[in-house]
Parts: structure tokens; sequence; C-alpha cells
């Protein structure tokens, strides 16, 4: 029967493990993700004010 419970734990150990992996790297997927978009976000934020500078300058 202590075999049962060993195997049994280490059942439950993996399935544990495996879904706080799976948690851990959606979070820090998410967080490179929204860097990405947010040094994008900032480059085109500053094109489009240097456009809109250079129009405004041309008039």
């Amino acid at each position: 029967m202590r075999t049962f419970w060993t195997v049994l734990g280490v059942i439950a150990a993996v399935v544990i493990a495996w879904v706080l992996v799976d948690v851990v790297f959606s979070v820090v997927w998410f967080l490179v993700k929204a860097l990405i978009v947010a040094v994008v976000a900032v480059v085109v934020f500053f094109v489009l004010r240097s456009l809109v500078r250079r129009n405004a300058v041309d008039r």
C-alpha cells in the first residue's frame, strides 16, 4: 500500500508542476509581448509625431 501512495504522490507532483510551469510561462510570455508592444508603440508615436510636425512646417 505504501508503494501505491508513493506512485500517487509522484503523479500528483508531476501534474502540479506541469500546471505551475504552464502558468509561469504564460505570464512570462504575456510580459514579453506587452514589452514588445510598448516599444513598438513608442516608435510609432515618434514616427507619427515627426510626420505631423513635418506637415505642419510645410504649410
